[in-house]
C-alpha cells in the first residue's frame, strides 16, 4: 500500500478558490507535470484520472505532452510496484 503525505491548507484557501480538496490536487498535479517536477504517470496517479481523462485535462488547456524514456521507465517501476506487469 502506498504511503501518502498530508499537506494542511486552511479551509478558507479552498473557499477562496472556489475548489474542492479533489479539485486542487488535481491543479497541482497538472502545475508539476507542466513544469517538468512530475513524469505523466505520477502527475496523472496524482490527480485520481486515467490515462485518457488526464490527456484530455492537458490537451484542454494546450498543455504538450512530454514523455521521454526516464518517464517511462519510471512508469514501468511504478506498474511493476503496484503488481501490474
Amino acid at each position: 500500500m502506498p504511503s501518502t503525505i498530508a499537506i494542511e491548507i486552511p479551509r478558507e484557501v479552498f473557499h477562496a478558490a472556489r475548489m474542492t480538496p479533489e479539485e486542487m490536487k488535481r491543479e497541482l498535479a497538472v502545475h508539476l507535470f507542466q513544469r517538468g517536477r512530475l513524469s505523466f504517470g505520477k502527475a496523472r496517479e496524482m490527480a485520481g484520472m486515467t490515462v485518457w481523462e488526464f490527456q484530455q485535462l492537458l490537451g484542454s488547456r494546450a498543455i504538450l505532452v512530454h514523455y521521454d524514456l526516464e518517464d517511462y521507465e519510471e512508469d514501468l517501476n511504478t506498474l511493476k510496484e503496484i503488481g501490474r506487469l
